[in-house]
Protein backbone atom coordinates (compact mmCIF):
# COMPACT_ATOMS: atom_id res chain seq x y z
CA UNK A 1 0.00 0.00 0.00
CA UNK A 2 0.67 3.28 -1.00
CA UNK A 3 1.09 5.27 2.29
CA UNK A 4 3.15 8.69 3.53
CA UNK A 5 6.18 7.61 4.23
CA UNK A 6 7.86 10.40 4.88
CA UNK A 7 9.89 11.71 7.39
CA UNK A 8 10.74 15.98 7.97
CA UNK A 9 13.57 17.41 8.91
CA UNK A 10 13.80 21.32 9.52
CA UNK A 11 14.98 24.09 10.99
CA UNK A 12 12.06 26.42 12.47
CA UNK A 13 12.78 28.05 8.97
CA UNK A 14 11.83 25.84 6.69
CA UNK A 15 11.37 22.40 6.05
CA UNK A 16 12.38 18.71 3.79
CA UNK A 17 10.46 15.78 3.59
CA UNK A 18 11.95 12.68 2.52
CA UNK A 19 10.85 9.29 1.74
CA UNK A 20 11.53 5.71 3.31
CA UNK A 21 13.80 5.57 0.32
CA UNK A 22 15.87 8.50 0.82
CA UNK A 23 14.44 10.57 -1.88
CA UNK A 24 13.70 14.36 -0.89
CA UNK A 25 10.31 14.78 -2.37
CA UNK A 26 8.47 17.85 -1.22
CA UNK A 27 11.01 21.51 -0.08
CA UNK A 28 10.55 24.57 -0.33
CA UNK A 29 13.36 27.65 0.23
CA UNK A 30 14.11 29.56 1.94
CA UNK A 31 10.69 29.76 4.04
CA UNK A 32 7.72 27.01 5.02
CA UNK A 33 5.27 29.46 2.30
CA UNK A 34 8.28 29.63 -0.43
CA UNK A 35 7.83 28.03 -3.89
CA UNK A 36 8.76 24.22 -4.22
CA UNK A 37 12.17 23.56 -5.23
CA UNK A 38 11.67 19.25 -4.91
CA UNK A 39 7.48 18.89 -5.43
CA UNK A 40 7.09 15.19 -6.64
CA UNK A 41 4.86 14.70 -3.53
CA UNK A 42 2.49 16.42 -6.16
CA UNK A 43 3.77 15.59 -9.33
CA UNK A 44 5.61 12.80 -10.02
CA UNK A 45 6.69 13.54 -13.56
CA UNK A 46 7.28 17.54 -13.34
CA UNK A 47 7.62 18.33 -9.51
CA UNK A 48 11.33 17.73 -9.02
CA UNK A 49 13.16 15.05 -6.49
CA UNK A 50 16.83 14.67 -4.94
CA UNK A 51 16.95 10.60 -4.90
CA UNK A 52 19.80 8.10 -4.15
CA UNK A 53 19.67 5.27 -6.21
CA UNK A 54 20.57 1.76 -5.73
CA UNK A 55 20.97 -1.39 -6.64
CA UNK A 56 18.06 -4.13 -6.42
CA UNK A 57 20.28 -5.87 -3.92
CA UNK A 58 20.08 -3.51 -1.37
CA UNK A 59 17.86 -3.09 2.08
CA UNK A 60 16.62 0.37 3.16
CA UNK A 61 16.11 1.08 6.61
CA UNK A 62 15.17 5.19 7.61
CA UNK A 63 15.06 6.22 11.37
CA UNK A 64 15.57 9.17 13.35
CA UNK A 65 18.23 9.67 15.60
CA UNK A 66 16.91 9.51 18.74
CA UNK A 67 15.50 12.79 20.75
CA UNK A 68 16.38 15.08 17.14
CA UNK A 69 15.27 15.70 13.77
CA UNK A 70 17.95 14.24 12.09
CA UNK A 71 17.50 11.51 9.89
CA UNK A 72 19.06 8.36 8.97
CA UNK A 73 18.80 6.02 5.87
CA UNK A 74 20.92 3.18 5.70
CA UNK A 75 21.63 1.13 2.55
CA UNK A 76 22.91 -2.49 2.67
CA UNK A 77 23.54 -5.29 0.77
CA UNK A 78 25.26 -7.57 3.55
CA UNK A 79 28.85 -6.87 1.70
CA UNK A 80 28.59 -3.39 0.90
CA UNK A 81 26.58 -0.60 3.33
CA UNK A 82 26.85 3.22 3.28
CA UNK A 83 24.65 5.65 5.94
CA UNK A 84 23.00 9.29 4.57
CA UNK A 85 22.46 11.66 7.35
CA UNK A 86 19.97 14.46 6.59
CA UNK A 87 19.44 17.37 8.32
CA UNK A 88 19.31 21.07 8.58
CA UNK A 89 21.33 22.87 10.42
CA UNK A 90 20.32 24.58 13.45
CA UNK A 91 22.17 25.49 16.83
CA UNK A 92 22.48 28.48 18.73
CA UNK A 93 25.57 30.83 18.23
CA UNK A 94 28.03 32.77 20.73
CA UNK A 95 25.46 35.67 20.26
CA UNK A 96 22.73 34.51 21.29
CA UNK A 97 21.03 33.73 18.05
CA UNK A 98 20.01 30.76 15.97
CA UNK A 99 22.33 29.59 12.66
CA UNK A 100 19.10 28.22 10.88
CA UNK A 101 20.44 28.38 6.89
CA UNK A 102 17.86 27.34 4.19
CA UNK A 103 19.95 24.77 3.64
CA UNK A 104 19.96 20.64 3.48
CA UNK A 105 22.89 18.54 4.50
CA UNK A 106 23.35 15.24 3.46
CA UNK A 107 26.48 13.74 4.94
CA UNK A 108 27.38 10.28 3.67
CA UNK A 109 28.90 7.65 5.57
CA UNK A 110 30.33 5.22 4.42
CA UNK A 111 30.05 1.75 6.74
CA UNK A 112 31.27 -1.15 4.68
CA UNK A 113 32.66 -2.48 1.80
CA UNK A 114 32.58 -1.01 -1.60
CA UNK A 115 29.00 0.75 -1.80
CA UNK A 116 27.92 2.09 -5.16
CA UNK A 117 24.94 4.67 -6.05
CA UNK A 118 23.74 6.76 -8.22
CA UNK A 119 22.21 10.16 -7.48
CA UNK A 120 18.70 11.52 -9.53
CA UNK A 121 19.44 15.35 -8.94
CA UNK A 122 16.42 16.75 -10.63
CA UNK A 123 15.33 20.64 -8.96
CA UNK A 124 12.30 22.21 -10.48
CA UNK A 125 12.16 25.95 -8.50
CA UNK A 126 9.08 27.93 -8.48
CA UNK A 127 6.53 25.19 -8.16
CA UNK A 128 7.78 23.53 -11.31
CA UNK A 129 5.98 25.85 -13.25
CA UNK A 130 8.83 26.95 -15.61
CA UNK A 131 11.68 25.11 -16.86
CA UNK A 132 14.66 25.00 -14.62
CA UNK A 133 18.33 24.61 -16.05
CA UNK A 134 21.53 23.40 -14.09
CA UNK A 135 25.30 24.04 -14.59
CA UNK A 136 28.32 22.24 -13.38
CA UNK A 137 30.53 25.38 -12.03
CA UNK A 138 33.98 24.85 -10.62
CA UNK A 139 32.51 25.14 -7.33
CA UNK A 140 28.99 24.20 -7.38
CA UNK A 141 26.04 23.09 -9.46
CA UNK A 142 23.93 25.79 -10.07
CA UNK A 143 19.94 25.60 -11.02
CA UNK A 144 18.19 28.71 -12.46
CA UNK A 145 14.83 29.50 -13.98
CA UNK A 146 13.94 32.55 -15.18
CA UNK A 147 11.48 32.47 -17.61
CA UNK A 148 8.67 34.13 -15.57
CA UNK A 149 10.84 34.81 -12.14
CA UNK A 150 14.55 34.30 -11.38
CA UNK A 151 15.30 31.74 -8.77
CA UNK A 152 18.57 29.92 -7.90
CA UNK A 153 19.53 27.03 -6.15
CA UNK A 154 23.55 25.71 -5.14
CA UNK A 155 24.82 22.37 -4.72
CA UNK A 156 27.84 21.89 -2.95
CA UNK A 157 29.58 18.11 -2.49
CA UNK A 158 32.85 16.68 -2.12
CA UNK A 159 31.83 13.82 -4.60
CA UNK A 160 31.57 14.13 -8.71
CA UNK A 161 29.86 16.95 -9.61
CA UNK A 162 29.57 15.86 -13.20
CA UNK A 163 28.67 12.18 -12.09
CA UNK A 164 25.55 13.90 -10.07
CA UNK A 165 24.35 16.36 -12.55
CA UNK A 166 24.50 13.43 -15.36
CA UNK A 167 23.24 10.70 -12.74
CA UNK A 168 26.16 8.14 -12.86
CA UNK A 169 27.02 5.49 -10.92
CA UNK A 170 29.77 6.84 -7.86
CA UNK A 171 31.85 4.13 -5.54
CA UNK A 172 31.67 5.29 -2.04
CA UNK A 173 35.75 5.31 -0.91
CA UNK A 174 35.44 7.43 2.45
CA UNK A 175 32.51 10.01 3.68
CA UNK A 176 31.25 12.31 1.90
CA UNK A 177 28.58 15.19 2.16
CA UNK A 178 26.47 17.22 -0.16
CA UNK A 179 25.35 20.45 1.28
CA UNK A 180 22.09 21.86 -1.18
CA UNK A 181 21.66 25.46 -0.05
CA UNK A 182 19.53 28.17 -1.22
CA UNK A 183 22.51 30.97 -1.35
CA UNK A 184 25.64 30.72 -3.10
CA UNK A 185 28.16 30.06 -0.58
CA UNK A 186 30.95 32.60 0.49
CA UNK A 187 33.13 30.22 2.84
CA UNK A 188 32.93 26.68 0.81
CA UNK A 189 31.66 23.69 2.72
CA UNK A 190 34.20 20.91 3.57
CA UNK A 191 33.88 17.52 5.16
CA UNK A 192 34.89 18.59 8.23
CA UNK A 193 32.75 21.56 8.03
CA UNK A 194 29.49 19.25 7.61
CA UNK A 195 30.78 16.99 10.12
CA UNK A 196 30.62 20.24 12.79
CA UNK A 197 26.98 21.21 11.42
CA UNK A 198 25.75 17.66 12.47
CA UNK A 199 27.29 17.93 15.85
CA UNK A 200 26.46 20.87 16.78
CA UNK A 201 22.52 20.39 15.04
CA UNK A 202 22.67 16.72 16.82
CA UNK A 203 23.26 18.97 20.36
CA UNK A 204 21.20 21.40 19.87
CA UNK A 205 18.18 18.70 19.57
CA UNK A 206 19.61 16.67 22.05
CA UNK A 207 19.33 19.78 24.24
CA UNK A 208 15.71 20.86 23.17
CA UNK A 209 14.53 17.48 24.07
CA UNK A 210 16.03 16.86 27.61
CA UNK A 211 13.78 19.62 28.86
CA UNK A 212 10.88 17.91 27.30
CA UNK A 213 8.67 16.78 30.41
CA UNK A 214 8.98 12.70 31.07
CA UNK A 215 5.78 10.66 31.59
CA UNK A 216 5.40 7.34 33.01
CA UNK A 217 3.84 5.98 29.39
CA UNK A 218 4.24 6.90 25.51
CA UNK A 219 7.67 8.84 26.10
CA UNK A 220 8.98 8.11 22.67
CA UNK A 221 5.38 9.02 21.47
CA UNK A 222 5.35 11.95 22.91
CA UNK A 223 9.13 12.95 22.61
CA UNK A 224 8.94 12.92 18.69
CA UNK A 225 5.81 14.32 18.04
CA UNK A 226 6.99 17.04 20.28
CA UNK A 227 10.15 17.40 18.08
CA UNK A 228 7.26 17.40 15.04
CA UNK A 229 5.40 20.35 16.48
CA UNK A 230 8.76 22.30 16.56
CA UNK A 231 9.69 21.67 13.62
CA UNK A 232 6.58 23.47 12.46
CA UNK A 233 7.00 26.67 13.98
CA UNK A 234 8.64 29.36 12.54
CA UNK A 235 11.33 30.78 14.61
CA UNK A 236 11.35 34.90 12.78
CA UNK A 237 7.73 35.33 14.01
CA UNK A 238 6.48 32.61 16.32
CA UNK A 239 4.11 31.50 14.03
CA UNK A 240 2.92 28.07 13.55
CA UNK A 241 2.59 26.41 10.66
CA UNK A 242 -0.81 23.47 10.15
CA UNK A 243 1.33 21.30 7.91
CA UNK A 244 4.48 21.48 5.93
CA UNK A 245 3.20 20.55 2.89
CA UNK A 246 0.04 21.66 0.55
CA UNK A 247 -2.84 19.97 -1.26
CA UNK A 248 -2.32 16.42 -0.18
CA UNK A 249 -6.06 15.03 -0.29
CA UNK A 250 -7.83 14.19 2.61
CA UNK A 251 -9.66 11.42 -0.07
CA UNK A 252 -7.60 10.19 -2.69
CA UNK A 253 -9.25 11.59 -6.05
CA UNK A 254 -11.19 14.32 -4.53
CA UNK A 255 -11.10 17.95 -4.23
CA UNK A 256 -10.21 18.96 -0.32
CA UNK A 257 -6.82 19.71 -1.19
CA UNK A 258 -5.64 22.39 1.21
CA UNK A 259 -2.91 24.53 1.64
CA UNK A 260 -1.74 24.38 5.08
CA UNK A 261 1.49 25.76 5.24
CA UNK A 262 -0.10 29.02 7.32
CA UNK A 263 -0.37 29.76 10.91
CA UNK A 264 -3.99 29.42 11.97
CA UNK A 265 -4.92 30.72 15.40
CA UNK A 266 -6.98 27.34 16.64
CA UNK A 267 -4.52 24.99 15.67
CA UNK A 268 -1.25 26.91 16.76
CA UNK A 269 -2.90 28.12 20.17
CA UNK A 270 -4.12 24.56 20.77
CA UNK A 271 -0.07 23.57 19.71
CA UNK A 272 1.60 25.99 22.24
CA UNK A 273 -0.47 25.08 25.16
CA UNK A 274 0.32 21.61 24.66
CA UNK A 275 4.25 22.07 24.35
CA UNK A 276 4.12 24.57 27.79
CA UNK A 277 2.76 21.73 28.83
CA UNK A 278 5.91 19.83 28.37
CA UNK A 279 8.06 22.43 29.49
CA UNK A 280 8.95 24.70 25.95
CA UNK A 281 7.98 27.91 27.54
CA UNK A 282 9.66 29.94 24.79
CA UNK A 283 7.42 28.53 21.85
CA UNK A 284 4.49 30.00 23.43
CA UNK A 285 6.22 33.04 24.06
CA UNK A 286 7.55 33.66 21.06
CA UNK A 287 3.56 32.57 19.77
CA UNK A 288 1.84 35.68 21.95
CA UNK A 289 4.38 37.53 20.17
CA UNK A 290 3.20 36.97 17.45
CA UNK A 291 -0.31 37.52 18.19
CA UNK A 292 0.76 40.91 19.94
CA UNK A 293 2.38 41.70 16.35
CA UNK A 294 -0.74 41.12 14.59
CA UNK A 295 -3.31 43.04 16.80
CA UNK A 296 -2.04 46.67 16.90
CA UNK A 297 -5.66 48.31 16.98
CA UNK A 298 -7.65 47.61 20.22
CA UNK A 299 -10.84 46.97 18.08
CA UNK A 300 -9.45 44.78 15.13
CA UNK A 301 -11.03 41.53 14.92
CA UNK A 302 -8.60 38.60 14.73
CA UNK A 303 -8.17 36.53 11.00
CA UNK A 304 -8.69 32.65 11.78
CA UNK A 305 -5.46 32.66 9.82
CA UNK A 306 -2.46 34.48 8.48
CA UNK A 307 0.84 33.89 6.94
CA UNK A 308 4.15 33.03 8.57
CA UNK A 309 4.79 36.52 8.30
CA UNK A 310 2.05 38.25 9.21
CA UNK A 311 0.19 38.20 6.00
CA UNK A 312 -3.45 39.01 6.06
CA UNK A 313 -4.15 38.40 2.32
CA UNK A 314 -3.58 34.37 1.33
CA UNK A 315 -5.20 34.79 -1.86
CA UNK A 316 -5.88 31.02 -3.14
CA UNK A 317 -4.59 30.39 -6.77
CA UNK A 318 -4.25 26.55 -8.60
CA UNK A 319 -1.34 25.21 -10.16
CA UNK A 320 -3.19 23.42 -13.08
CA UNK A 321 0.24 22.16 -14.54
CA UNK A 322 0.97 19.77 -11.57
CA UNK A 323 -1.24 16.60 -11.41
CA UNK A 324 -1.35 16.39 -7.16
CA UNK A 325 -0.87 13.82 -4.83
CA UNK A 326 -1.85 10.50 -6.80
CA UNK A 327 -3.53 12.67 -9.76
CA UNK A 328 -5.92 14.26 -6.43
CA UNK A 329 -6.19 17.81 -8.47
CA UNK A 330 -6.50 20.86 -7.67
CA UNK A 331 -2.73 21.21 -6.34
CA UNK A 332 -3.68 24.89 -4.17
CA UNK A 333 -1.20 27.45 -3.17
CA UNK A 334 -2.68 30.19 -0.97
CA UNK A 335 -6.33 29.58 0.95
CA UNK A 336 -9.47 31.32 0.81
CA UNK A 337 -10.63 30.33 4.65
CA UNK A 338 -8.51 33.14 5.49
CA UNK A 339 -11.72 35.31 5.25
CA UNK A 340 -13.70 33.44 6.95
CA UNK A 341 -15.47 34.20 10.24
CA UNK A 342 -14.94 31.90 13.54
CA UNK A 343 -15.64 32.51 16.51
CA UNK A 344 -14.09 30.16 18.45
CA UNK A 345 -10.47 31.35 18.00
CA UNK A 346 -11.63 33.94 20.59
CA UNK A 347 -11.72 31.52 23.13
CA UNK A 348 -9.00 29.39 22.10
CA UNK A 349 -6.23 31.90 22.05
CA UNK A 350 -7.60 33.01 25.29
CA UNK A 351 -7.17 29.66 26.93
CA UNK A 352 -3.64 30.16 25.97
CA UNK A 353 -3.01 33.95 27.31
CA UNK A 354 -4.16 32.66 30.36
CA UNK A 355 -2.36 29.65 30.76
CA UNK A 356 0.60 31.85 30.18
CA UNK A 357 -0.21 34.75 32.81
CA UNK A 358 -0.94 31.65 35.29
CA UNK A 359 2.27 30.41 35.08
CA UNK A 360 4.19 33.41 34.73
CA UNK A 361 1.93 35.99 36.48
CA UNK A 362 5.30 37.82 38.05
CA UNK A 363 6.92 37.39 35.31
CA UNK A 364 5.12 38.06 32.07
CA UNK A 365 6.42 39.90 29.17
CA UNK A 366 3.90 42.15 27.24
CA UNK A 367 1.62 41.85 30.29
CA UNK A 368 0.00 44.78 29.01
CA UNK A 369 -0.54 44.29 25.45
CA UNK A 370 -1.84 41.15 26.16
CA UNK A 371 -4.14 42.84 29.04
CA UNK A 372 -5.40 45.34 25.81
CA UNK A 373 -5.71 42.03 23.50
CA UNK A 374 -7.74 40.57 26.04
CA UNK A 375 -10.17 43.89 26.69
CA UNK A 376 -10.49 43.43 22.58
CA UNK A 377 -11.62 39.96 22.54
CA UNK A 378 -14.36 40.50 25.26
CA UNK A 379 -15.25 43.29 22.90
CA UNK A 380 -16.39 41.32 19.82
CA UNK A 381 -17.40 38.11 21.56
CA UNK A 382 -19.69 40.57 23.16
CA UNK A 383 -20.64 42.20 19.80
CA UNK A 384 -20.95 38.76 17.90
CA UNK A 385 -21.65 35.40 19.94
CA UNK A 386 -25.04 35.23 18.51
CA UNK A 387 -24.36 35.70 15.33
CA UNK A 388 -23.69 32.39 13.24
CA UNK A 389 -20.30 31.11 11.65
CA UNK A 390 -18.20 29.05 9.45
CA UNK A 391 -17.13 26.71 12.25
CA UNK A 392 -13.79 24.58 13.24
CA UNK A 393 -14.24 22.48 9.92
CA UNK A 394 -14.45 25.52 7.88
CA UNK A 395 -17.66 25.22 5.73
CA UNK A 396 -17.12 27.32 2.62
CA UNK A 397 -20.80 28.16 2.25
CA UNK A 398 -23.35 28.24 4.94
CA UNK A 399 -23.14 29.37 8.01
CA UNK A 400 -24.71 28.18 11.58
CA UNK A 401 -24.70 28.54 15.67
CA UNK A 402 -21.99 25.71 15.78
CA UNK A 403 -22.13 24.68 19.18
CA UNK A 404 -18.53 24.12 19.62
CA UNK A 405 -17.76 28.39 18.34
CA UNK A 406 -20.52 29.00 21.22
CA UNK A 407 -18.81 26.64 23.72
CA UNK A 408 -15.60 28.89 23.10
CA UNK A 409 -16.97 32.01 22.78
CA UNK A 410 -17.96 31.42 26.72
CA UNK A 411 -14.59 29.95 27.12
CA UNK A 412 -13.25 33.54 25.86
CA UNK A 413 -15.46 35.73 28.47
CA UNK A 414 -14.27 33.11 31.13
CA UNK A 415 -10.97 33.31 30.39
CA UNK A 416 -11.22 37.09 30.07
CA UNK A 417 -12.65 36.98 33.51
CA UNK A 418 -9.70 35.19 34.76
CA UNK A 419 -7.46 36.92 33.39
CA UNK A 420 -9.10 40.18 35.27
CA UNK A 421 -8.87 38.82 38.23
CA UNK A 422 -5.36 38.55 37.78
CA UNK A 423 -4.81 42.14 36.97
CA UNK A 424 -6.89 43.02 39.46
CA UNK A 425 -9.45 44.70 37.23
CA UNK A 426 -12.15 43.23 39.55
CA UNK A 427 -15.07 45.65 38.13
CA UNK A 428 -14.45 44.33 34.41
CA UNK A 429 -14.40 40.74 35.88
CA UNK A 430 -18.01 41.32 37.51
CA UNK A 431 -19.32 42.86 34.26
CA UNK A 432 -18.07 40.31 31.96
CA UNK A 433 -19.86 37.38 34.14
CA UNK A 434 -23.10 38.67 33.09
CA UNK A 435 -21.90 37.87 29.46
CA UNK A 436 -20.52 34.33 30.50
CA UNK A 437 -23.96 33.42 31.86
CA UNK A 438 -25.81 34.43 29.04
CA UNK A 439 -23.93 32.80 26.68
CA UNK A 440 -23.94 29.57 28.96
CA UNK A 441 -27.71 29.18 29.44
CA UNK A 442 -27.89 30.09 25.33
CA UNK A 443 -26.04 27.15 25.30
CA UNK A 444 -27.61 24.53 27.36
CA UNK A 445 -30.43 25.84 25.97
CA UNK A 446 -30.23 25.17 22.27
CA UNK A 447 -27.23 22.53 21.95
CA UNK A 448 -28.94 19.89 23.92
CA UNK A 449 -30.85 17.91 21.84
CA UNK A 450 -33.10 15.77 23.69
CA UNK A 451 -34.36 13.15 21.01
CA UNK A 452 -30.75 12.77 20.10
CA UNK A 453 -29.94 12.97 23.96
CA UNK A 454 -26.65 14.58 22.94
CA UNK A 455 -25.40 17.73 22.07
CA UNK A 456 -25.43 18.35 18.67
CA UNK A 457 -23.14 19.89 15.69
CA UNK A 458 -25.47 23.16 15.43
CA UNK A 459 -28.14 24.74 17.05
CA UNK A 460 -31.93 22.91 16.82
CA UNK A 461 -29.62 20.16 14.60
CA UNK A 462 -29.83 16.33 14.89
CA UNK A 463 -26.41 16.28 13.48
CA UNK A 464 -23.29 14.94 15.83
CA UNK A 465 -20.33 16.75 15.83
CA UNK A 466 -16.80 15.08 17.43
CA UNK A 467 -15.59 19.04 18.41
CA UNK A 468 -18.29 19.33 21.06
CA UNK A 469 -16.18 16.28 23.12
CA UNK A 470 -13.90 19.41 23.84
CA UNK A 471 -17.05 21.05 25.92
CA UNK A 472 -15.50 19.38 29.08
CA UNK A 473 -11.66 20.39 27.88
CA UNK A 474 -12.69 23.71 27.97
CA UNK A 475 -14.29 23.51 31.16
CA UNK A 476 -17.45 24.12 30.10
CA UNK A 477 -18.76 21.05 31.29
CA UNK A 478 -17.87 18.12 33.62
CA UNK A 479 -16.66 14.83 32.72
CA UNK A 480 -19.40 13.02 34.40
CA UNK A 481 -22.20 15.26 33.65
CA UNK A 482 -24.55 12.90 32.21
CA UNK A 483 -25.45 15.33 29.52
CA UNK A 484 -21.61 15.02 28.69
CA UNK A 485 -21.51 10.95 29.13
CA UNK A 486 -24.44 10.37 26.69
CA UNK A 487 -22.52 12.89 24.26
CA UNK A 488 -20.01 10.96 24.42
CA UNK A 489 -21.95 7.28 23.97
CA UNK A 490 -23.78 8.63 21.34
CA UNK A 491 -20.64 10.16 19.12
CA UNK A 492 -19.75 6.63 19.66
CA UNK A 493 -22.79 4.79 18.35
CA UNK A 494 -23.19 7.35 15.30
CA UNK A 495 -19.32 8.61 14.38
CA UNK A 496 -17.14 5.43 15.42
CA UNK A 497 -16.49 3.24 12.45
CA UNK A 498 -13.48 0.65 12.62
CA UNK A 499 -12.06 2.20 15.82
CA UNK A 500 -12.09 6.02 14.13
CA UNK A 501 -13.95 8.66 14.07
CA UNK A 502 -15.93 10.91 11.60
CA UNK A 503 -15.73 14.66 12.48
CA UNK A 504 -18.76 14.46 11.59
CA UNK A 505 -21.54 12.50 9.08
CA UNK A 506 -23.34 15.10 7.58
CA UNK A 507 -23.11 16.38 3.96
CA UNK A 508 -20.83 19.54 3.86
CA UNK A 509 -19.50 22.08 0.73
CA UNK A 510 -17.98 18.80 -0.78
CA UNK A 511 -20.39 15.88 -0.04
CA UNK A 512 -20.30 13.30 2.70
CA UNK A 513 -16.63 13.16 4.16
CA UNK A 514 -14.79 9.82 3.49
CA UNK A 515 -12.05 9.59 5.50
CA UNK A 516 -11.67 9.98 9.62
CA UNK A 517 -9.94 13.14 10.57
CA UNK A 518 -6.91 11.85 13.03
CA UNK A 519 -7.83 14.36 15.74
CA UNK A 520 -11.20 13.62 16.10
CA UNK A 521 -10.19 10.37 17.58
CA UNK A 522 -7.87 11.29 19.93
CA UNK A 523 -10.38 13.58 21.05
CA UNK A 524 -12.72 10.58 21.33
CA UNK A 525 -10.45 8.91 23.18
CA UNK A 526 -9.52 11.11 25.90
CA UNK A 527 -13.62 11.22 26.12
CA UNK A 528 -13.51 7.76 26.92
CA UNK A 529 -10.85 7.77 29.37
CA UNK A 530 -12.32 11.27 30.99
CA UNK A 531 -16.17 9.23 31.39
CA UNK A 532 -14.08 6.30 33.01
CA UNK A 533 -14.37 4.06 30.26
CA UNK A 534 -10.41 3.50 30.75
CA UNK A 535 -9.56 0.28 29.01
CA UNK A 536 -11.54 1.13 25.83
CA UNK A 537 -9.60 3.96 26.17
CA UNK A 538 -6.17 2.71 26.11
CA UNK A 539 -6.96 -0.34 23.65
CA UNK A 540 -8.32 2.34 21.18
CA UNK A 541 -5.14 4.53 21.61
CA UNK A 542 -2.82 1.47 20.86
CA UNK A 543 -4.67 0.67 17.87
CA UNK A 544 -4.19 4.48 17.13
CA UNK A 545 -1.10 4.39 17.21
CA UNK A 546 -0.11 1.60 15.28
CA UNK A 547 -1.63 3.75 12.31
CA UNK A 548 0.82 6.16 12.15
CA UNK A 549 4.07 5.48 9.69
CA UNK A 550 7.17 3.99 9.58
CA UNK A 551 8.61 6.91 11.76
CA UNK A 552 5.91 7.66 14.45
CA UNK A 553 4.31 10.46 12.17
CA UNK A 554 0.65 11.32 11.72
CA UNK A 555 -0.63 13.34 8.84
CA UNK A 556 -4.60 15.09 8.53
CA UNK A 557 -6.31 11.97 7.93
CA UNK A 558 -6.86 7.93 7.73
CA UNK A 559 -8.76 6.13 5.45
CA UNK A 560 -11.29 4.18 7.55
CA UNK A 561 -10.45 0.61 5.45
CA UNK A 562 -6.89 0.66 4.34
CA UNK A 563 -5.20 2.68 7.43
CA UNK A 564 -3.10 4.69 4.91
CA UNK A 565 -2.57 8.23 5.73
CA UNK A 566 -4.00 11.16 3.98
CA UNK A 567 -3.97 14.83 4.01
CA UNK A 568 -1.57 17.46 4.66
CA UNK A 569 2.19 15.97 6.82
CA UNK A 570 3.06 16.17 9.24
CA UNK A 571 -0.13 17.52 10.76
CA UNK A 572 0.17 19.68 13.95
CA UNK A 573 -3.52 18.91 15.20
CA UNK A 574 -2.91 15.94 15.12
CA UNK A 575 0.45 15.51 17.44
CA UNK A 576 -0.50 18.08 19.45
CA UNK A 577 -3.76 15.51 20.51
CA UNK A 578 -1.42 12.55 20.55
CA UNK A 579 0.61 14.06 23.25
CA UNK A 580 -2.11 15.09 25.05
CA UNK A 581 -4.11 11.89 25.24
CA UNK A 582 -0.69 10.25 25.59
CA UNK A 583 0.09 12.81 29.56
CA UNK A 584 -3.87 11.64 30.17
CA UNK A 585 -3.31 7.99 29.69
CA UNK A 586 0.07 8.31 31.38
CA UNK A 587 -2.31 9.61 34.42
CA UNK A 588 -1.16 7.86 37.74
CA UNK A 589 -3.76 6.75 40.76
CA UNK A 590 -2.88 6.90 44.36
CA UNK A 591 -3.10 3.10 44.05
CA UNK A 592 -0.87 2.78 41.19
CA UNK A 593 1.37 5.31 42.67
CA UNK A 594 1.63 2.91 46.17
CA UNK A 595 1.97 -0.19 43.64
CA UNK A 596 4.67 1.47 42.04
CA UNK A 597 6.48 2.14 45.48
CA UNK A 598 6.08 -0.98 46.86
CA UNK A 599 7.99 -2.70 43.39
Amino acid sequence: MINLNYGIIGNCRSAALISDKGSIDWCCLPEFDSPSIFASILDEKKGGRFNIIVADDYVINQQYLDNTAIMSTTFNNGRNAFEVIDFMPRYRKDNGKYHSPPEIIRYIRKISGHPRFSIHYDPKLEYAQDETQSYVKNEFIVSVTNTTKFDSLFLYTGLSKEAIKKGEEILLEDDSFIVLGYNEKIFLPSLHKVRLEYERTKTYWLDWSDRTTSYRKYNSQIARSAITLKLLCYEKTGAVLAAATTSLPETIGEVRNWDYRFCWIRDASMVVKVVHELGHNEMAKDYLRFIINLVPDKDEKLQIMYGINGEKQLTEETLDHLSGYMGSKPVRIGNAAYSQRQNDIYGILMDVIYQQLTHFSNDIENGEELWNITKGIVWVVERHWQEPDKGIWEFRTEERHFTFSKVLCWTAIDRAIKVARIFGKNNKADKWETIAKAIREDILENAWNEEVQAFTQSYGSSDLDASVLLMENYGFIEAMDPRYVLTVKAIDKELSHNGLLYRYKNKDDFGLPTSSFTICTFWFINSLFKIGEKKKAETLFAQLLSYSNHLGLFSEDIDFETKRLLGNFPQAYSHLALIETAINLSFITEEESVRDALR
